[in-house]
């Protein structure tokens, strides 16, 4: 089985030098989900979340 390489993106919130890093990755369509890493940490525990899941969390977080 061929496993797909994620590409990991920062937030734009996530500064370079600061501990805050947080980077998604958009699993392929096989295994659809939203994934999040810490970005000091890549071989760490991640996150995943489903499209929908993803789009509830946005909208809260935007309304703050």
């Amino acid at each position: 089985m061929t496993t797909t390489p994620l590409t990991w993106f920062k937030s734009s919130y996530s500064g370079n030098d600061g501990p805050d890093c947080v980077e998604v990755a958009i699993s392929p369509a096989h295994h659809p989900a939203i994934r999040i890493r810490d970005s000091k940490n890549k071989d760490g525990s991640r996150l995943a979340f489903t499209g929908g899941a993803w789009s509830e969390f946005l909208e809260f977080a935007t309304e703050r």
